[in-house]
């Protein structure tokens, strides 16, 4: 376990077996923790480089009231054990497609994903030129920052700008949030020749694509891979007027069981609260292995959730980006 900031611990995880999986660098794991009776799951990056074969970095941030990030920052030993899924994601550098410019935009621990690739691209030789734009709430809040700025230091094709919300006044450096204006800026005459990688927090996926696209950055140069649900499902364009996220409402799983469960919280969550554990992935929508039909009631999903056309009319989607407006019927 290695303490990266106040808030930020990296988990050093090895193989109890066989070796572990190789891994695309920007991949996760999800790793599965038992608390309080409840069998959960979180999708963490894997911040390690794929060529350190003997281990796998996670790097957790602990999120206020969060169930299992502040267990993992705080309660576990070493010697403890875990399962976890393989690697997965498609949140990785192509050289072929992404091009040899490359702009990472990081917030938050997004960092973690940003860190191993940057390290595999360095390794490879992957980039002309590589650009981190790293913002974070203030000096004390930066994961990895020596590491970062040594990299930097030691390379003439990379740069890393840090970028903090709030200030203190030893800090000489950037100030303010990834605004439009400093993406082109940073990025110069080869704006529309680079590759751009979100790492962050939901919220910070909209507004660096809508930053994005009003510099008329096509569609093809942004990467980014959601990483969880939203965090405050009453800003989604479908959420009901006035309906208090904090509103319980009934979810009766036909055959099975009837709960309550506030409106705010995913239906994969409220399920696995009550016991009921379906088969899990990637938690952010995109694997498709929570799928859930929907018998009556509401749901508002998530952006992020890769929902079939077809499931319109059969009334499917992703439980782990599903939050129930209403009293609902579901079929699993």
């Amino acid at each position: 376990m290695i303490t990266e900031t106040p808030t930020t611990t990296t988990l050093r995880m090895a193989s109890t077996g066989p070796d572990l999986p190789p891994f695309l660098a920007g991949q996760y794991v999800n790793l599965f923790v038992e608390l309080d009776g409840t069998r959960t799951s979180r999708p963490y990056a894997i911040s390690s480089a794929p060529a350190d074969r003997d281990h796998y970095d996670l790097t957790v941030r602990e999120v206020l009231h969060g169930f299992v990030s502040p267990h993992l920052a705080h309660h576990i030993r070493v010697g403890d054990t875990f399962e976890s899924t393989a690697p997965m994601g498609e949140f990785f550098h192509n050289p072929l497609f992404h091009g040899r410019r490359l702009m990472f935009l990081a917030g938050g621990s997004g960092v973690a994903p940003a860190w191993s690739m940057i390290r595999d691209i360095v390794a490879r030789g992957g980039a002309e030129r590589l650009h981190l734009v790293y913002g974070s709430t203030n000096p004390n809040d930066v994961i990895f920052r020596d590491e970062l700025d040594d990299l930097a230091q030691a390379h003439d094709g990379i740069d890393v700008t840090h970028v903090l919300s709030d200030t203190e006044p030893s800090w000489t450096g950037r100030t303010g949030l990834l605004t439009a204006d400093l993406i082109a800026e940073l990025a110069g005459p080869h704006l529309h020749r680079t590759t751009f990688y979100l790492c962050g927090p939901p919220g910070m996926y909209t507004f660096c694509l809508d930053a994005l696209r009003g510099l008329d950055v096509a569609r093809r140069r942004i990467r980014y891979e959601a990483n969880g649900p939203p965090t405050e499902p009453e800003l989604l364009p479908d959420w009901p007027d006035r309906l208090d996220p904090a509103t319980t409402v009934e979810v009766t799983v036909r055959g099975r069981a009837t709960f309550t469960a506030p409106c705010g919280e995913p239906l994969l969550n409220s399920l696995e609260r009550a016991g009921i554990r379906p088969e899990v992935g990637c938690r952010s929508g995109h694997c498709g292995l929570c799928r859930v039909k929907i018998l009556s009631g509401t749901v508002v999903n998530g952006p992020e959730a890769r929902i079939r056309r077809s499931d319109a009319w059969t009334g499917h989607t992703h439980a782990c980006t599903a939050f129930p407006t209403s009293d609902v019927k579901i079929q699993w």
